[in-house]
């Protein structure tokens, strides 16, 4: 199993940026897929999710609205575009495939001016 994020990176408040997921070494189709986010000192959380097919996806409150997970099933890659960020949005960023114990190396992503 690999999941490798990347996207990450410094941005200005207000600004936008996309973070992507390459997944390999499983049947990337079968498995619903999920974003977290851990900031320095707290918690890991979830951030949003989709199911296999694309057609579910749910999101923490925190961003509702502004973060948009999506996924192609062909290439074995989600994503999470990232609108109007805000400091708080300032973390380590991972994709996990639902049910797989295994977590990549994460993407930073700093949102500050």
């Amino acid at each position: 199993v690999q999941l490798v994020e990347s996207g990450g990176g410094l941005v200005q408040p207000g600004g936008s940026l996309r973070l992507s997921c390459a997944a390999s070494g499983f049947t990337f189709s079968m498995y619903n897929m999920r974003w977290y986010r851990q900031a320095p000192g707290k918690e890991r959380e979830l951030v949003a999710s989709i199911v296999r097919s694309g057609d579910i996806t749910n999101y923490a409150d925190s961003v509702k609205g502004r973060f948009t997970i999506s996924r192609d099933n062909a290439k074995n890659t989600v994503g999470l575009q990232m609108n109007s960020l805000k400091p708080e949005d300032s973390a380590m960023y991972y994709c996990q495939a639902f049910g797989i114990t295994y977590w990549g190396k994460g993407t930073l992503v700093t949102v500050s001016s």
